[in-house]
């Protein structure tokens, strides 16, 4: 029987129900089908990468049938939605995730059993996406899916890099960066839109034009052009009718290539300006140590914002006309400064191609834009040397000097009449010296919220960072605390102990993750400790035989698992985790008889390419692991680990594994962590400083079940005014004196010259992140760690207590939190 295809009615009302239903033998026939027809495989031939590929499809088929209903709810109803633009999105391998979201991981696994397969055989196909590096991607990725959770309507806006960050790899305990190339065997779960690409503008000149009538305008002229070319991945919720979009930006030339100078035989010159437009989405953070990469930058961060600016006024007009009803209609959320770009480029837009006034214009940027800082760092604010911006953004310049004018002569002029600091503070260019657009000013002054992403951080920003700003703009600064997807980070990477926590308290904690609490009835329960103390070591088990394959090491699983997985940087201080470790190993050494709780160092970081010191840190932590691993004379009492190429995939393998947590940033350095939530929620105890969430957690968890140690943001700054000079520390205090003495000696590479820049930035530098002064007392709490774990009964119960407190640090609490009072975002619920 023909059937006529009716466009009126829903995918599921057509032939191929197959492709939407969720049982398991529509599933299986869904499989069976990509495999044929879409990758033109028959069964027998089908090789793992291709069943992944097919598992993939039909998972996504199933979630476009989702969301073609919440779009079309979504534009019935004219809905306000929120555009997350940030430059990274650390997205990790989607198909276990995105089954668990749906409720598909026992009909999947059940279909690819039929059909002779293992499910989680597949799911090790998957690549990790190469969309960002650190905590603020990882952030991102968990806010797309708790906006999907919540539905919420969104869309999240960043650059489809072809090469991630870079894969990290060790030669003789070094790091070497190779290309990550991530999408060399495709990725099924992208969908390329053609038909909504956007051509963007550079480089060129402004020229000031009049009517008839003597109005001025401006024209931006002989520009040179690339085109964005957008993918657009599914963002799945868990249990929820919302399938919101990851929508990435691809850079294509304008023109693939000059036929007229390819036929003359300048191959090479012919594709030249092809070559040069996909430069610019080639790779995640080029190099910015020369002109070129700063260069690269910039053009990068325009571009990924032109094009989501354009995508989302085109979506806007498609149902709109008056200009008026943007601000009800768009919020844009910019995640640091990376998207800063974003507040000239809508008020180009506007002016130069809407022709709205200024006012109007600078009115509806200010409601739009809301902007979250995630850096106590003043040299970690994006700055741009003004030569270099207005050679690529010439338009924008103009626009922001405009701003920045009319800002100062309106607000700071008027609170503060003549008082030139305050100008010269609260400037959006810096003209102390090369002058420079100050990038986290712009976003603070062009939106109509900044938030912070812990209560430290928050009032941190306020007292600190931008206190004329807080006293300018009363109520403008907020605090968001951060929070983490509770589905990956337990469900999907600790399903063991999901099933432990559903089986003990029920499964309403996955939509609401503050009912997690009632696990502290069971704290104390013998039966539920023991089940909860062999699922850990199961996972350390597995971790065992990662660390042997990827390090050749082996460890015992039954030792301290010491985890410290982060960004390399000096603020997070890898390094005195290093120096803890040479104290222990010189006690060994010298003291045979001294007997500690054997203790695994697990560490796992990428240095950015151009930051010499991170690297050495990494060079001295592997160089230590070759000595420290093949010395007999310590019995195996202590190992150190340092895992190649950290990344969510590998993340998910060690913390459900992790016993101690390592959060030891100075004081006032970090922002918020992630990771620390993480670790603490698969019941691993914190050892760390009162920074950024830790504060939090520690108020969560309670104070006898976290090891807080070091100065806080207090001391810190007294010992800064007072003078600090690490030599102090390094004189009165022998252990310290010689863990540095031999780290810096011949013992560990036979060249004494490979980690003096480690001793001279620890000492003749100046410490800058205060090492040497929390040196002892972090050296003393890592004693009291030690004791604590030698009392198993115990330590399981600070464990679980952990687990059960923190439900707060949910991701979709944090999203609600900017729903209600930063968006003004409601839910759209779709039958």
């Amino acid at each position: 029987m023909s059937t006529t295809y009716d466009p009126n009615t829903t995918p599921t009302d057509q032939p191929y129900d197959f492709l939407t239903q969720n049982d398991c033998a529509s599933l299986k026939k869904s499989i069976e089908s990509h495999l044929l027809f879409t990758l033109g495989h028959s069964l027998p031939a089908a090789q793992p990468q291709h069943w992944w590929i097919a598992t993939c499809l039909a998972v996504r088929d199933r979630a476009l049938n989702t969301s073609f209903k919440a779009m079309a709810e979504h534009r019935r109803l004219n809905v306000r939605r929120v555009h997350y633009l940030s430059l990274e999105y650390l997205m990790g391998r989607l198909l276990e995730n995105n089954l668990r979201n749906t409720g598909l991981y026992d009909t999947a696994k059940q279909a690819l059993g039929e059909l002779g397969q293992d499910l989680e055989s597949i799911v090790n196909k998957e690549p990790d996406m190469g969309l960002g590096n650190g905590g603020l991607g990882r952030l991102a990725a968990c806010f797309l899916d708790s906006l999907s959770t919540l539905d919420l309507p969104a869309v999240g806006y960043g650059i489809h890099y072809e090469f991630g960050l870079f894969r990290q790899e060790f030669v003789n305990g070094k790091q070497i960066e190779q290309p990550d190339a991530w999408t060399r065997n495709g990725n099924p779960w992208k969908l390329v839109r053609p038909e909504y690409s956007v051509t963007v503008k550079l480089y060129g000149h402004v020229t000031q034009q009049f009517d008839d009538c003597g109005n001025a305008s401006y024209v931006w002229e002989d520009t040179r052009s690339i085109i964005g070319l957008p993918w657009d991945i599914p963002i799945i919720g868990f249990q929820s009718s919302t399938v919101n979009f990851l929508r990435l930006w691809e850079s294509r030339a304008s023109d693939e290539f000059n036929l007229e100078i390819f036929n003359q035989g300048a191959y090479v010159e012919a594709i030249q300006e092809k070559a040069n437009g996909e430069t610019v989405s080639k790779v995640l953070y080029p190099n910015d140590a020369t002109e070129s990469g700063k260069e690269l930058r910039l053009v990068q961060q325009y571009f990924f914002v032109s094009c989501s600016l354009h995508d989302i006024i085109r979506r806007f007009k498609r149902d709109n006309t008056d200009w008026n009803l943007f601000p009800d209609k768009v919020a844009v959320q910019l995640n640091d400064t990376h998207p800063a770009v974003a507040v000239p480029e809508l008020m180009r837009l506007l002016l130069d191609m809407e022709g709205l006034t200024w006012d109007h214009a600078w009115g509806i940027c200010q409601k739009v834009f809301s902007y979250t800082n995630h850096t106590l760092l003043p040299e970690a604010l994006e700055t741009w040397s003004v030569p270099l911006f207005g050679r690529v953004l010439p338009r924008h310049l103009q626009i922001i000097f405009e701003i920045n004018q009319r800002f100062l002569e309106n607000e700071v002029a008027v609170k503060w009449p003549g008082d030139l600091e305050k100008l010269q503070k609260l400037s959006i260019i810096d003209d102390r010296g090369a002058k420079a657009v100050r990038m986290a000013h712009l976003s603070v002054v062009g939106g109509h919220a900044t938030n912070g992403v812990a209560a430290l951080h928050t009032r941190l920003l306020k007292e600190k960072l931008f206190p004329e700003f807080d006293e300018l703009y009363p109520g403008k600064f907020l605090n968001m605390t951060n929070g983490v997807t509770f589905r990956r980070w337990l469900m999907v990477c600790n399903p063991e102990l999901t099933a432990l926590i559903n089986e003990s308290i029920g499964t309403d904690w996955t939509k609401d993750a503050s009912k997690l609490k009632a696990l502290e009835a069971f704290a104390d329960n013998p039966e539920f400790q023991q089940r909860y103390r062999d699922i850990k070591r199961g996972h350390k088990v597995t971790l065992c035989e990662i660390i042997l394959k990827l390090t050749g090491y082996e460890v015992s699983p039954d030792a301290l698992f010491d985890v410290q997985i982060k960004r390399l940087h000096e603020y997070k201080r890898q390094h005195l985790n290093l120096l803890h470790i040479v104290t222990l190993y010189r006690r060994l050494l010298q003291n045979p008889e001294l007997k500690i709780q054997p203790r695994v160092f697990i560490f796992g970081a990428k240095a950015a390419p151009g930051y010499f010191l991170a690297k050495n840190i990494i060079h001295a932590i592997n160089a230590l692991a070759e000595k420290v691993n093949n010395d007999p004379r310590i019995n195996n009492q202590i190992k150190v680990v340092y895992l190649p190429n950290y990344g969510v995939t590998l993340a998910e393998k060690i913390i459900p594994a992790s016993d101690l947590s390592e959060q030891i940033s100075t004081a006032g350095k970090e922002a918020s962590g992630t990771g620390n939530m993480k670790l603490a929620l698969n019941g691993s105890l914190t050892i760390g400083t009162l920074d950024g969430a830790n504060v939090e957690i520690k108020d969560e968890v309670g104070d006898e079940n976290i090891f807080i140690f070091g100065l806080t943001v207090e001391q810190v700054e007294a010992l800064y005014a007072k003078g600090y000079n690490p030599y102090d520390f390094y004189w009165a205090d022998a252990e310290l004196r010689a863990a540095i003495d031999w780290l810096a000696s011949d013992y560990f590479t036979g060249n004494a010259d490979d980690f003096k820049p480690l001793r001279n930035s620890l000492l003749d530098h100046g410490d800058p992140f205060l090492v040497c002064a929390d040196y002892r007392d972090y050296v003393d709490t890592q004693a009291k760690v030690d004791a604590a774990y030698a009392d198993q009964t115990h330590w399981t119960k600070m464990a679980i207590l952990n687990t059960a407190r923190m439900g707060f640090f949910s991701s979709d609490r944090t999203i609600a939190e900017y729903a209600k009072d930063i968006w003004n975002l409601p839910s759209i619920k779709v039958q």
